[in-house]
């Protein structure tokens, strides 16, 4: 059920810089501490010009999320603006379903890396740590949205002062990598790149691609925001602004640092920056690497469930799914369905294959939302609080569509 019709509504309490704060905690996530060096192996030197491109590639999709997300604050957020744009409920009703599987199953994949970390730390049974870790993220998921919010931002604040702390380090660092030139200008470098250089920043911007993923859950937490019709597009403009500032310095810093090779070689490769730079131990960013995971689980958990919260609104699932507690105004029953799934994946199933479908998944509904608005706006879409271009949704849907052939090109 929905404010519309339920007889207890969600609760409207986000304001804009709070919900930018649980943006950059979901797209930053556990990846950026373990993505640095998958991109410097494959795109070296120039790993810094691979995230930039990279947000360029997914610009025009969170600018199109803006949009709908103005003309549509509801939760369950794609699935309404598919149905809206394709006037297909079945389709509607999949790219709601995809959402929620993706966020599961990414949930699932972290809390498996969640577990290694704090079993080196608590030396408990794998399985006692996944079933305790997800429990204790689904009581504060049901405790309410505003408590949700604060744990989530205060772990942001975690995860991206540690990314501060690198860059702080690395600046502060004479330094043994490559220069400005070598990561912006590579071309002009003899050997800057692998690959006969395209091709290597190319891979690069396709790893890098995915460390962008996430501002998109911002939306369904609409009916949870004040004035969603302003709040949201600001948001998630702010949202990209700040990781793509976050990953590009993060990046020239490691790689002014630390070799692209020894990075690349390296299963820690922000820790190996902190090490290199300042000369001690950096034992505790595992203590970071857990709050990141917690942050991503929390995250994907609270927007898994207000899709299913907002399909429920719609008759696509069981009412009982979209009941809210009057005291916590929080889905509680669809908060515990997602968390039970994602205990299930955790414990019983490999995840490695189902978390590359996850991308795959995403870059699909990218092309659909992006899509979505492009038939509104061919149908003569009326005014919003935030618009974009046609070319946007177009270049969005295009780009989205071209990512995703290319990477199902590249494993079969």
């Amino acid at each position: 059920m929905t404010e519309r019709d339920a007889p207890t509504p969600l609760r409207r309490s986000i304001r804009l810089i709070p919900l930018a704060l649980y943006g950059v905690g979901v797209t930053v996530g556990a990846g950026i501490y373990v993505l640095t060096g998958a991109v410097a192996g494959t795109a070296g030197a120039a790993a810094p010009l691979s995230f930039l491109l990279a947000a360029l590639l997914i610009a025009p999709t969170a600018f199109s999320f803006g949009e709908l997300s103005s003309r549509m604050p509801f939760a369950a957020g794609e699935a309404a603006y598919v149905l809206a744009g394709f006037r297909l409920s079945w389709l509607s009703l999949l790219v709601g379903l995809m959402v929620v599987a993706g966020g599961i199953v990414s949930s699932a994949t972290v809390t498996n890396g969640a577990a290694g970390y704090i079993g080196e730390m608590v030396p408990l049974p794998p399985f006692v740590i996944k079933i305790g870790f997800v429990t204790l993220l689904m009581g504060i998921a049901m405790w309410g949205v505003v408590q949700t919010v604060a744990v989530a931002i205060l772990f942001t604040l975690v995860e991206t002062g540690g990314l501060l702390l690198i860059i702080a380090a690395g600046l502060a660092s004479p330094g043994e990598g490559a220069t400005l030139r070598e990561m912006f200008l590579p071309f002009l470098v003899a050997d800057g790149l692998p690959f006969f250089g395209l091709a290597g920043v190319t891979a690069g911007v396709m790893l890098a691609f995915f460390s962008f993923i996430g501002f998109e859950d911002m939306v369904n937490m609409a009916e949870e925001t004040e004035a969603p019709e302003r709040t949201m597009p600001r948001a998630i403009i702010l949202t990209l602004c700040i990781t793509t500032l976050l990953y590009i310095a993060t990046a020239a810093v490691a790689l002014h640092t630390v070799a692209a090779a020894d990075l690349a070689a390296s299963s820690a490769p922000l820790a190996l920056v902190f090490e290199r730079a300042t000369g001690h131990d950096a034992a505790f960013f595992a203590g970071i690497a857990v709050i990141a995971t917690v942050n991503t689980v929390l995250i994907q958990m609270v927007m898994a469930s207000r899709v299913i919260y907002g399909l429920a609104g719609k008759g696509a699932v069981p009412a009982l799914l979209g009941m809210v507690h009057p005291a916590t105004q929080t889905p509680l029953i669809a908060t515990a369905l997602v968390a039970g799934i994602i205990v299930a994946l955790a414990l019983f199933f490999p995840l490695e294959g189902l978390a590359r479908t996850t991308s795959y998944i995403v870059l699909a509904v990218f092309a659909l939302v992006n899509g979505s608005l492009v038939a509104l706006k061919l149908k003569g879409a009326g005014p919003a609080a935030f618009t974009v271009p046609l070319a946007v949704p177009l270049l969005g849907a295009l780009l989205s569509a071209a990512v995703l052939a290319v990477e199902l090109w590249r494993v079969l």
